[in-house]
């Protein structure tokens, strides 16, 4: 049990959890090389502040946070899982986030994705 992160400010809750939404979390939110102990860790959405808000943005989200999860699946924490993105050209992305862990558990998680900020 891991003690739960809370993807809105990063902190801590104060709460335990038996889930992934740490994994999923942190993949996202940390930029793709940057962890010192695991160059692979992370994703490249943070590349996605710098582009403009038009529909091809939506299928990066969606690939990056694709191959940042990837490592899930291949450590074999997670059975299968699966990205949508909605975009509303306001500004952000936001991703929905379907994980089956290797219990057979399903579990959502939504994350925001700034883009041409």
């Amino acid at each position: 049990m891991d003690a739960q992160l809370d993807p809105l400010s990063g902190d801590y809750t104060g709460q335990r959890i038996g889930h992934l939404g740490n994994a999923v979390y942190l993949r996202l939110q940390t930029p793709r090389g940057s962890w010192w102990a695991d160059p692979s860790l992370g994703s490249r959405l943070h590349e996605l502040a710098r582009e403009k808000d038009v529909a091809r943005v939506g299928v990066l989200a969606r690939q990056y946070a694709e191959q940042a999860l990837q490592t899930l699946l291949d450590d074999g924490r997670a059975r299968s899982i699966e990205v949508s993105v909605d975009q509303p050209h306001n500004g952000r992305c936001l991703l929905h986030v379907a994980v089956e862990d290797a219990s057979g558990a399903a579990y959502t998680f939504e994350h925001f994705v700034v883009v041409g900020g």
